[in-house]
């Protein structure tokens, strides 16, 4: 990993909603200049999408669908050197909401990226429905602009330009911007059915306002979910350093969730 990894967020915990795992972390990540774009989507489509595993973690009522375009740094094994063709990329995730008890977590519908090799190492590993894409980034003053097209026949494409706007703030517990990113571990199916937690540890978000253009998204469209209109909420980070865990399995297998996503 490269020197700029913050290493010190490890020290910061009285923010988390339940302790760090005690077991070793296993990676680090750094996710910077991330756009959260958010819509308010139909619960009944939602359910049908996400696996029986896992609750839907709806805010009042309401169930949301996350567009997160941003890149990466810092992409590595614990104690083990950096390699520049697979530790820093472009990702662009589409995501929902959910809970196994009382933690809630991220579900992710599809997780696009520049390299194909980490694609593959996650396809492979942990099951998620990553897919190589063609992304380019440009930077625009404070913002970016952002392009992103799938490379497999299921088409997806995204196209915006997006920046900051106003002062960083920290979310409030019991807000919709907590609800929607402070959030500390990912569900999935592993190959053979069985759900998992995966956990990660970051510090607590610091956000800001957006402005976005988005001139294409089909995205959801390409996981058969149904997006209405401009984004309902828009949010900036400018970076955020992340230690991801192992998954850990879940009691549970629900057959109708058995899929491979390496196939």
């Amino acid at each position: 990993m490269s020197g700029d990894f913050n290493h010190s967020i490890l020290e910061s915990t009285a923010h988390r909603p339940w302790p760090m795992p005690r077991a070793a972390w296993l990676m680090t990540q750094s996710w910077h200049d991330l756009l959260f774009a958010h819509w308010r989507v139909d619960v009944s489509e939602v359910r049908r999408a996400v696996p029986a595993a896992f609750d839907l973690d709806l805010f009042d009522g309401e169930a949301w669908l996350g567009v997160v375009p941003f890149h990466m740094t810092n992409v590595g094994l614990r104690a083990l050197p950096a390699m520049p063709w697979i530790s820093a990329f472009p990702e662009l995730n589409v995501r929902t909401y959910v809970r196994v008890a009382d933690r809630p977590g991220v579900y992710f519908f599809s997780l696009d990226a520049a390299r194909w090799l980490a694609v593959a190492a996650a396809r492979t590993l942990l099951n998620l429905p990553y897919y190589t894409a063609d992304m380019t980034l440009e930077r625009r003053g404070d913002g970016l602009g952002y392009e992103s097209a799938r490379r497999t026949h299921q088409r997806a494409q995204f196209k915006a330009t997006y920046e900051p706007l106003g002062a960083p703030f920290a979310a409030p517990v019991g807000s919709i911007e907590y609800f929607l990113t402070e959030r500390y571990c990912l569900y999935q199916h592993d190959r053979w059915g069985h759900p998992y937690r995966l956990e990660i540890h970051h510090p607590p978000w610091s956000l800001q306002l957006a402005r976005a253009t988005i001139t294409m998204n089909t995205m959801a469209a390409a996981s058969e979910l149904t997006l209405n209109g401009a984004p309902a909420l828009l949010h900036f980070a400018r970076r955020q350093d992340v230690v991801a865990w192992p998954p850990v399995r879940l009691a549970g297998r629900d057959p109708r969730s058995v899929r491979n996503v390496t196939e």
